[in-house]
């Protein structure tokens, strides 16, 4: 009666539209893993609009990379040689010469031993230092000792680092939309990018984990005009972040059956909402033998996406890339997995299933 389509964020755009046309059909409930990481930065973008640019021309044009909660040197390994702050651009030549680097972080990790200038903010005391930090930008006098942990006369100087900047990407992560504050954290980061435009240039880019998450919401978009935790029960579209998320849906037991793609979730969600996969019938499609997948009743192998299928992954910029089949799998890809079931679903849902609004 209400099943769950839950995580898409490691398989191929294409996979992503036919779940989508599923959990319509079915009248259930999608979400993706973005509900549990960067879901409070995609409201924050919804509340206050985001200034935000490509990688490229990050590589090519930035000479102030910040790094806000996030810590790339260990989960975006690539990072700092490819797109920030040792590549080698148009207008940067020389790459970590031409560039300063700003952390902020609640301890201090491999990204911040290399910054020039290292903000150990307290635990959750992010939306108090980017206030003072918007406050000392607009040129008022800061009155407290310390904001946040960091004391007066640093957020004056990074306020003016900021400001003084020819081109500034800030790149936020976990550490800001999952803290307290959620994503008011986040909008008064995006808050103060706005402000910086009226300087300079500056542009802030989420640094998102999965593979292809960046591409669920972007699906989820143009089909449902929602990014993720969208319900369809009453035939239509209904967007509601705490009500239709996965974590909330499963810990309050309304749903009665889930369809797990490219995703983990015992091994992510609060342990009430993911032991109640258990108690359900629950499918998994996966390349890997996860724990969710020797906790469900039917797991479905797949080929990896990017190896043995190919498909449309979006980069965290939101720039689709394709992604090409360069290993023939024993495993059909998520997306043919998915059709079929779409197809069997049809077959059982008749009328309904020609009333739907996806093509």
């Amino acid at each position: 009666r209400h099943p769950l389509i839950y995580g898409l964020s490691s398989t191929t755009s294409e996979a992503q539209k036919v779940a989508v046309y599923l959990a319509e059909i079915l009248g259930g409930s999608i979400d993706s893993t973005a509900s549990v990481c960067h879901g409070p930065g995609t409201v924050a973008k919804q509340l206050a609009g985001i200034p935000t640019c490509t990688l490229g021309e990050v590589k090519n044009r930035a000479d102030l990379v910040v790094f806000w909660g996030c810590n790339p040197l260990a989960a975006h390994l690539r990072h700092f040689a490819r797109y920030s702050v040792l590549a080698k651009g148009m207008e940067r030549p020389q790459g970590r010469k031409n560039r300063q680097l700003v952390v902020v972080d609640v301890r201090e990790t491999a990204t911040a031993r290399g910054a020039d200038v290292f903000l150990q903010v307290q635990p959750n005391g992010d939306f108090e230092v980017l206030t003072a930090l918007r406050s000392a930008l607009k040129g008022n006098k800061l009155t407290e000792k310390s904001y946040g942990g960091i004391a007066r006369d640093q957020i004056e100087a990074v306020a003016g680092l900021f400001a003084s900047a020819s081109y500034g990407v800030l790149f936020f992560g976990m550490g800001l939309t999952m803290t307290r504050g959620n994503h008011h954290n986040v909008a008064q980061a995006l808050k103060l990018a706005v402000e910086l435009n009226s300087k300079t240039r500056f542009a802030m880019i989420p640094m998102r984990g999965h593979g292809n998450v960046a591409g669920c919401e972007s699906v989820l978009g143009w089909q449902t005009g929602y990014p993720f935790a969208v319900n369809f029960s009453r035939g239509y579209p209904r967007y509601n972040p705490g009500e239709y998320s996965a974590t909330d849906l499963l810990r309050r037991q309304e749903v009665d059956a889930a369809l797990i793609v490219a995703s983990d979730p015992v091994a992510t969600l609060p342990a009430k909402a993911a032991g109640y996969l258990s108690q359900i019938p629950t499918i998994v499609i996966d390349p890997d033998y996860s724990l969710t997948a020797q906790a469900a009743q039917v797991y479905l192998p797949s080929a990896p996406a990017g190896i043995g299928a190919a498909g449309t992954f979006y980069r965290m910029d939101l720039v689709p890339l394709p992604m090409k089949q360069i290993l023939q799998d024993l495993w059909p890809s998520d997306e043919q997995l998915l059709s079929t079931l779409l197809e069997g679903v049809k077959q059982c849902s008749g009328s309904r299933a020609d009333k739907s609004m996806t093509p």
